[in-house]
């Protein structure tokens, strides 16, 4: 029996040990400022959006997934109605501010705490979110309520905020403060707009998990909030997670989301699979080319009367030539090639279809040939063209 090698089992030992260790260990906070309603990382707002229906009671909050402009054209809205918007940067074109304007105008609420604030709201809102420069940085400056209902005496200090960001106001008598820092620099306002008005708050890490749970800082999102009206209320995901999760971000989503599309996919597939299926079986498989079987007889004997020419043996070549020219004869016809008299000839010419005389210069040729002492190349050449017209014509 084979003992098992200590030096693998130490490897094993290592790799589990090391794989329990990596699994175990705790995980390294995320501090990525998400502001996503399902995140439970500090800087997510999970747990402000489950703690507020139980305070905006009996309203409710609903969460929607839909950029403004199609959210508010396409959403049946209620007469009154609060929209809350809590992210690092607000994105609005024409369209979406267009019909943010009109839905405030007849009545409603909105609620925007964000770093970046578009310009194009601040010039019809009288505003312009301002940003000092990072030697002014400061994380322990405290913010405040101006309402004596709400300040708190020492303030709220939110310390992952550098305390640069502040909103400038250029049309003071329609914008109401309802927040400060300790630089008396606007951070939280209200603007009335029609019959409705706008919220613009520009710290959004209040809003997160890390200070809403936080022991000294727990109130502050409430009370900032309490300002909205007891109505029904919207939260906005879009402009931090578009309008799909990552498990619906998928080539086929709208295909698989229409009926008839859905149908028509999966007919496309399963008739894939049985053509597939079915076309594998009925198709006949390739025949392979077979190749004709090469004459490597006459293959050598081309070689050898190149390699007799280029030697220049003349005669030898001849003579060889006339013999496998006779054994030809005599395979052919059946004639007796030992004499080429004038038997010989008309025997030849009658079995092979010549004319008498065509043959009997081959005839001639041939003899004379055999008669030479020695043959020149001239004499070779003319012997080969008689017997190659006679064989080619006969």
């Amino acid at each position: 029996m084979l003992k098992p090698n200590k030096y693998l089992l130490i490897l094993l030992a290592t790799i589990t040990a090391y794989s329990l260790f990596e699994y175990y260990r705790p995980k390294p906070i995320d501090w990525r400022p998400t502001y996503e309603n399902d995140d439970k990382i500090p800087f997510g707002t999970q747990a402000l959006f489950d703690l507020l229906p139980d305070v905006m009671k009996p309203s409710g909050i609903n969460e929607m997934r839909l950029p403004i402009y199609n959210f508010l054209t396409e959403t049946r809205l209620p007469t009154r109605s609060n929209y809350v918007l809590i992210c690092q940067e607000f994105n609005a074109d024409k369209n979406d501010l267009k019909q943010l304007l009109a839905y405030v105008r007849r009545g409603n609420s909105v609620f925007i705490s964000a770093y970046d604030l578009p310009d194009s709201l601040g010039k019809v809102l009288g505003f312009k979110a301002e940003v000092k420069d990072p030697n002014k940085a400061d994380s322990t400056l405290r913010q405040y309520f101006v309402n004596p209902a709400l300040q708190k005496a020492t303030g709220y200090n939110f310390a992952y905020d550098d305390g640069r960001n502040f909103l400038r106001i250029s049309r003071p008598g329609q914008v109401t403060v309802l927040g400060r820092n300790a630089r008396k620099e606007p951070i939280f306002i209200r603007i009335q707009y029609g019959e409705g008005q706008f919220f613009i708050h520009n710290l959004p890490l209040a809003f997160t998990n890390y200070y809403v749970l936080g022991q000294k800082t727990s109130d502050y999102a409430f009370k900032a909030l309490s300002y909205l009206p007891a109505q029904p209320t919207y939260w906005d995901e879009y402009q931090k997670r578009g309008r799909f999760d990552e498990d619906q971000q998928s080539i086929f989503r709208y295909v698989r989301s229409q009926p008839a599309l859905n149908w028509a996919y999966y007919l496309v597939v399963f008739g894939l699979i049985f053509y597939a299926f079915f076309a594998g079986k009925r198709t006949q498989r390739i025949i392979p080319v077979v190749e004709p079987p090469q004459n490597t007889s006459l293959d050598f004997v081309k070689t050898i009367g190149r390699m007799y020419f280029q030697q220049g043996d003349h005669d030898n070549l001849a003579r060889k030539k006339i013999q496998y020219f006779l054994a030809d004869i005599r395979e052919r016809y059946g004639l007796n090639t030992t004499v080429l008299d004038k038997e010989f000839t008309e025997a030849l010419a009658r079995k092979s279809g010549a004319s008498l005389d065509e043959t009997a210069e081959t005839v001639r040729i041939l003899r004379d040939a055999q008669r030479s002492i020695t043959l020149s190349e001239f004499d070779l050449i003319n012997l080969n063209q008689a017997m190659e017209h006679f064989k080619q014509t006969f």
